[in-house]
């Protein structure tokens, strides 16, 4: 299988209080540190960047995986906890998917889909990257649409 190759060029002016930008093909952002983290938190940073990576790639999976099951509408919300003392470290992050299904799903078809989220985040492309050094969790909701 041919290996792809994703470019991303970026500039950077200044120290920790600096601003800078980010250009891919479908990606142009302004870049600090986060407020949170005494930076000016102009445009996003690497912890928002490394949480929307893992979110993409984690619903895009879900999706695919859903799909089969007829389910093509997904939501998610996703945390990043990062500790800044002693020393700066991801602790972890957290997929929190509400998937809607039409009524009169079987238990075995529920169970299913639930199974699906969780192996979504175990084939996910990010996760992979990131195990061992990130606990992933998911806490998936499944509604049942006109409850």
């Amino acid at each position: 299988m041919p290996e792809h190759i994703f470019e991303l060029k970026a500039t950077w002016t200044g120290g920790l209080d600096g601003i800078g930008q980010l250009q891919a093909d479908g990606l142009r952002t302004s870049i600090s540190v986060p407020s949170q983290f005494d930076g000016p938190g102009v445009g996003t940073n690497p912890e928002e960047l490394l949480l929307g990576a893992a979110a993409t790639c984690y619903i895009i999976t879900l999706g695919t995986l859903l799909a089969r099951e007829g389910i093509v509408s997904l939501e998610l919300d996703s945390h990043i906890y990062v500790q800044n003392r002693p020393t700066m470290k991801v602790n972890a992050i957290v997929h929190q998917p509400r998937i809607c299904v039409t009524p009169h799903r079987s238990e075995a078809q529920l169970d299913k889909i639930r199974v699906a989220a969780f192996r979504a985040e175990q084939t996910c492309m990010i996760s992979k990257a990131l195990r061992g050094n990130v606990h992933i969790s998911v806490e998936p909701e499944i509604q049942i649409l006109g409850t």
